[in-house]
C-alpha cells in the first residue's frame, strides 16, 4: 500500500494505493493521525485507487472519523470503487462516513 497526502484550501487528501488489510492499516492509521495531530484534523481519504479493504481497514477509519471528530474535523471519503462501498455498505459505514463521488466534491464539502 502507498500513501500519498496532498493539502487543499480547505482538507488535506490522503490518497490510498493498493489493498487496507491487517498488515497495512497500521500504516494508513499513523498517516491519518500524524496529519490530525499536526492541526489538519479535516481530512479526505481518496480511495480510487483501493480495491480491497479487510475489517482492520475499517476498523482504521473508524478510529480516524472518531479521532478527526474529536480534533473539530471529520473524513470524508472520495472516490470509492463499488467493490469497496459495497463492504462500507453491508458493514453500515455509509451511515458514519460520508461518502462523494469525487475528490474535488469532498474537499468542497468542508467549505459548504
Amino acid at each position: 500500500m502507498e500513501i500519498a497526502v496532498e493539502k487543499r484550501e480547505g482538507a488535506t487528501v490522503v490518497s490510498i494505493d493498493g489493498s487496507v488489510d491487517g498488515m497495512s492499516a497500521p500504516q494508513l492509521v499513523a498517516a491519518f493521525r500524524e496529519q490530525i495531530g499536526g492541526g489538519n484534523p479535516r481530512l479526505v481519504g481518496n480511495l480510487a485507487s483501493v480495491d480491497y479493504t479487510s475489517s482492520a481497514g475499517l476498523r482504521a477509519l473508524l478510529e480516524t472519523v472518531k479521532d478527526a471528530r474529536q480534533h473539530g474535523g471529520d473524513l470524508r471519503l472520495a472516490a470509492v470503487r463499488p467493490e469497496v462501498l459495497r463492504v462500507l455498505e453491508l458493514s453500515g459505514f455509509t451511515s458514519i462516513l460520508q461518502v462523494f463521488p469525487d475528490v474535488d466534491a469532498a474537499v468542497a464539502s468542508f467549505t459548504a
